[in-house]
């Protein structure tokens, strides 16, 4: 350790400590501009000059690191002159504009100027013009305002994982632009809104609406990914008009993903159901709640009474809250039903009886980033784990070992050790060979080099992603994935898809003691359903059948946030609200339990849903329904040790199925990152962004020719009664006989399985 003094302050502190994290650790302020804690010293603003002594110049606190009996001298006459030159400096060109700035009231160039700036410039000269550019549908640019502090630049690099923007041109002519002609497409983009220090990128959705000092500010929990990131949701007048990072290490650190920052946008979407209503007569007809609800509670007593209550079935939304899905399956099993499910992505589950407890990461989320080896089984990582995915990517660069068994190639912007790009039908065969290769039985190149990967890492890990978890082979797959991770001495984990996709099995939100799964209540359709949150014809592994069995049912019970087709196959409607009007709990992938509270009143008549089910279940004569909040619910339904209900290990090797017995083409049905749940669906400038453009159908130079389709041709795609027409595109990373086709669009809801046969044909 190293003893240093900082303005008289007596500090201890560990060789290679930079002056300003000294500084900071100590609470003492040094102003900055380009540094920042989680990216690489630039040192080109220079407004972090400090004096150290028996140096005969200030120097860069950023980047001069400690030295043992070093005294540094913050605020002496020497530093206080150098950072006002260059404050000075910085003001030359800027514009006067902080009146019609969205980063007025939280700008640090504007804080800094009050403390270093001076009254008046002594710079008459004409200020220099930068033009802005068009970089796509979520950053505005104002890059006259620009500092050139290069965080953007350095996030992208670093962090994002693409250098998507860099500095042309030098001195007086230097400025930070995007490629000719090109947007930012990170999914991860929106921080470098945070990142600016000035008004130079500020958020286009936000732009104009709204001033820092009208808004309030109050904490909440991401419902999007199985991640949980940490949110500051700020408000005005009722409405939600931004979402912020807020910083937790362990989590999301400082960052959100651009799905995390502008689904808010959907919260408010024209669609929301703001009234309950019924359906008479073949027409929607706005109602009470007291008669919305005793219409749901009647004709729920009269099919149990007449049909039984095994005729009665619920399908949940793993977006849900905890308390929400615990009232739903309260319910449903006071009916004396077990038919509740929240898997409704889930083709297979053979692997349900040998379950010892919830599937979940099985490490925490701060260890991805330590890990020296990882087999990741089946995901599209960037898209469905973004900040997952930054993780594994920090990582990778760190050395650690990535290897990849999947069905699509997409570029994961960091090195991949070992990758075997499969069919989803040859997907088992290939772990398969891994396990063979850890068991020194003879196996492929491939499979030894991945074994060797995980051989040789003293932290490693074996992840199932989404669409392992979507495959018809998902519990070979499970099984499979735990035998390689104890022969390897590996942690073994699943990515959960959906912010409750743990919290849903300790709420009980799963079939048990006879009770039919997602899959078996669409294959043997009831005759009622209560639906939580779900968008039936884009939330289910096979929207054709899911929309067959509803639309036959004697009652649909639907409590959503939205109408959406709803109204198709529902008989009634009870308008609830999403997660910024309502309190709850969310169980991340890692089994961590984080609760929240409203942030805005509800809007319209809607109303909570553990309020809905509550008074349901009261009128349904259930006992045990009289809870005055959120957290009795959420006590009661999160009772002994959390992380004792937390296994992913199956009891015994899962039952063989039957297998794909796929003949033509296989289709590859991964949920697109924009279209994963109903707010984020409903978020205007998210939609506008390439990675929610319409689907099209993307097959190998070989398999298009099979079909005999070329790139651009409109082509029609089949499955079971459903068809879509939709562009034929290339990617020649594919494997043959596949079409990736992606799920949960418009353009996609009445084909079938997203991992069934497919059949393509020239449009027309």
């Amino acid at each position: 350790m190293l003893n240093i003094e900082i303005d008289g302050k007596q500090l201890t502190v560990e060789p290679g400590t930079s002056i300003i994290d000294a500084a900071d650790a100590a609470g003492i302020y040094i102003p900055r501009f380009c540094y920042h804690k989680k990216l690489s010293v630039a040192a080109n603003c220079r407004m972090c000059l400090v004096q150290v002594e028996k140096v005969p110049k200030p120097l860069p606190a950023c980047a001069t690191l400690v030295t043992d009996g070093m005294k540094v001298m913050t605020r002496s006459e020497i530093a206080i002159k150098a950072q006002k030159a260059v404050m000075e400096f910085l003001l030359i060109n800027h514009p006067l504009d902080c009146p019609i700035c969205d980063q007025g009231g939280e700008c640090d160039l504007q804080d800094l100027a009050v403390g270093y700036g001076t009254g008046a410039s002594r710079y008459t000269e004409e200020k220099r013009v930068v033009f802005n550019k068009n970089i796509g549908p979520l950053i505005t640019t104002d890059m006259t305002r620009c500092i050139n502090c290069t965080r953007c630049v350095r996030f992208g690099q670093e962090i994002g994982g693409m250098m998507e923007m860099g500095q042309t041109g030098r001195g007086e002519h230097a400025e930070i632009t995007t490629f000719v002609e090109r947007s930012i497409n990170s999914e991860l983009s929106g921080n470098i809104i945070d990142l600016c220090p000035v008004g130079a990128l500020t958020s286009k959705p936000f732009r104009y609406s709204a001033r820092a000092w009208e808004l309030t500010a109050r904490p909440s929990v991401s419902p999007h990914d199985g991640l949980g990131a940490n949110l500051t949701v700020q408000t005005r007048s009722n409405q939600v008009m931004r979402v912020l990072p807020r910083d937790n290490e362990d989590i999301n650190e400082c960052w959100l993903s651009d799905k995390d920052r502008f689904a808010y946008e959907g919260l408010n979407s024209a669609d929301r159901l703001q009234h309950p209503m019924i359906k008479r007569d073949g027409a929607w007809h706005e109602c009470s709640w007291q008669e919305a609800l005793d219409f749901a509670a009647t004709q729920l007593k009269r099919i149990r009474d007449e049909q039984g209550e095994e005729q009665i079935a619920a399908l949940a939304s793993p977006h849900a809250t905890l308390e929400e899905l615990y009232l739903l399956q309260k319910l449903v099993r006071g009916i004396g039903s077990n038919n509740i499910d929240h898997r409704l992505r889930q083709p297979d589950f053979s692997a349900d009886a040998g379950l010892q407890g919830a599937p979940w990461l099985g490490m925490s989320i701060a260890d991805l980033s330590q890990l020296n080896s990882v087999l990741v089984v089946g995901s599209t990582l960037r898209a469905d784990h973004p900040l997952i995915a930054m993780r594994l990517r920090q990582a990778a660069k760190r050395g650690a070992q990535l290897n990849l068994i999947n069905p699509v190639d997409d570029d994961l912007l960091c090195p991949v050790a070992n990758k075997s790009i499969v069919a989803p039908d040859a997907m088992v065969a290939a772990l398969d060979q891994v396990r063979r290769a850890l068991a020194g039985e003879s196996a492929d190149v491939t499979a030894q080099a991945i074994a060797a990967s995980l051989k040789g890492g003293e932290r490693k890990a074996v992840l199932l992603g989404n669409l392992a978890q979507h495959h018809p082979r998902y519990a070979e797959l499970h099984a499979l994935a735990q035998q390689i991770a104890e022969l390897a001495g590996a942690q073994f984990g699943f990515l959960g898809e959906a912010s409750n996709s743990v919290g849903a099995y300790l709420a009980g939100a799963v079939p048990s003691d006879g009770g039919m799964n997602a899959a078996q209540m669409l294959d043997d359709p009831r005759r009622a359903y209560i639906l939580l949150g779900v968008e039936a014809e884009l939330d289910s592994y096979n929207p054709g059948k899911t929309l067959a069995a509803l639309q036959a049912a004697q009652l649909v019970v639907s409590l959503c946030a939205y109408k959406g087709k709803a109204p198709d196959y529902a008989h009634v409607l009870l308008p609830v609200a999403p997660f910024t009007e309502t309190s709850g709990t969310f169980v991340n992938t890692e089994g961590r339990a984080q609760s929240f509270n409203a942030v805005v009143k509800p809007l319209g008549e809607a109303r909570p849903a553990w309020k809905v089910l509550r008074v349901l279940g009261n009128l349904m004569e259930l006992a045990g329904f009289d809870y005055d909040s959120s957290e009795q619910v959420q006590a009661e339904a999160l009772t002994g040790d959390l992380s004792a209900k937390l296994n992913n290990r199956l009891k015994a090797s899962a039952t063989a199925t039957a297998g794909l017995s796929v003949n033509g083409l296989q289709r590859i049905g991964e949920v697109s990152a924009y279209h994963a749940d109903a707010i984020v669906r409903r978020a205007a400038s998210l939609q506008k962004t390439a990675a929610a453009a319409i689907p099209g159908a993307w097959m190998n130079g070989e398999t298009l020719a099979k079909v005999g389709a070329t790139e651009g041709m409109d082509i029609t795609v089949r499955q079971g009664e459903g068809h879509a027409v939709l562009k034929a595109m290339r990617d020649d990373r594919l494997p043959a006989s596949c079409v990736r086709l992606a799920a949960g669009h418009p353009a996609t809801t009445m084909l079938g399985g997203l991992m069934d046969e497919i059949v393509v044909e020239r449009a027309g």
